[in-house]
């Protein structure tokens, strides 16, 4: 087990330089998929080694069913760290596992409590919403369910016509790609590991690019849709849960407004070879599969070697 067993518990922090490139370098598109991919992959691996060093933990406690032989101090000669951080990985699994669910149960809890509120309203792809108060959102359909844009009188009577088009166009787009699973996916990976939480927020601010870029490629005006993006922002930063899109989510509203404004950027997953975005993009992502693929291989040695130490102790 040895080393390879702590590197992927501190792997997750060049998933940091990786976000803050591909966020600036990558289509939206791309850098959200990538992040997201990093993400999970940082948190399975980092999560597989805790659970290897709490098995190390575990084999020391009094009255654990572990077997007899699994603490024998020839077993503890060959198996490192496990009078520190093999009994400090078990209330930390604890933890992880408490917070995994947390964001699982109110995740379900958000969707089930609008869904109720939408009771009795026409079933149509839109759900208007008698409020005062101006919001916006995707609802991901489920159990019989379509997917709904819901959406408040205020936030209708506030924007103009065209930019309602370019709002409902908006919130397609996060329908189409699926981005509430995308958001799901980046917070449980932050509840797995608190180094990959500067990677949520860029798939957040990712996914609202994608929908921005989205929207306005269907309503052809990028102007029109930066001026949308902003009066959404400047009225309400209200969301039922991270996991929902809303449309002045995903980090700050000026940094997409500015998005917007500038040319649209390369329909590819990278920019064109040969410039100063395409190197930097190029570096970001051989970067995060650097970091991603040392993690699962370190995992993966820690785990082939626990194996084989705990298998030779175990009496047949």
């Amino acid at each position: 087990m040895g080393f390879f067993v702590l590197l992927p518990l501190v792997l997750p922090v060049t998933s940091w330089p990786a976000a803050r490139l591909a966020e600036r370098h990558l289509h939206p598109r791309a850098a959200t998929r990538l992040l997201t991919g990093l993400g999970v992959v940082l948190a399975l691996c980092s999560t597989v080694c805790l659970g290897l060093l709490v098995v190390v933990g575990t084999a020391q406690l009094p009255g654990n069913p572990l077997p007899d032989a699994w603490s024998d101090p020839e077993v503890r000669a060959a198996v490192p760290y496990d009078e520190a951080l093999g009994q400090v990985s078990i209330p930390a699994l604890g933890l992880l596992l408490a917070a995994a669910t947390a964001t699982l149960v109110r995740h379900g809890h958000t969707r089930r409590r609008t869904r109720r509120a939408l009771r009795g309203l026409r079933r149509s792809p839109v759900a208007v919403l008698p409020d005062r108060s101006p919001y916006a959102f995707a609802l991901p359909g489920g159990r019989g369910d379509r997917a709904r844009i819901v959406v408040s009188t205020g936030m209708l009577e506030a924007l103009e016509p065209a930019e309602r088009r370019a709002l409902f166009a908006h919130e397609r787009a996060h329908l189409a790609a699926r981005h509430s699973r995308t958001l799901l996916l980046a917070e449980l990976a932050a509840a797995a590991h608190p180094f990959l939480r500067p990677l949520r927020a860029a798939v957040a601010f990712g996914v609202e690019r994608w929908a921005d870029e989205e929207a306005a490629r269907q309503v052809g005006d990028r102007v029109l849709t930066a001026r949308a993006v902003g009066k959404a922002g400047l009225l309400t930063r209200r969301s039922p849960a991270p996991t929902v899109p809303a449309a002045a989510g995903g980090g700050p509203v000026p940094r997409r407004v500015r998005a917007l404004l500038a040319p649209a950027p390369a329909a590819g997953l990278l920019p064109a070879r040969g410039t100063a975005s395409g190197l930097v993009a190029g570096l970001a992502a051989w970067f995060a599969a650097a970091g991603a693929a040392t993690s699962a291989l370190s995992s993966a040695n820690a785990a082939i070697a626990l194996a084989v130490i705990l298998h030779a102790a175990t009496p047949l």
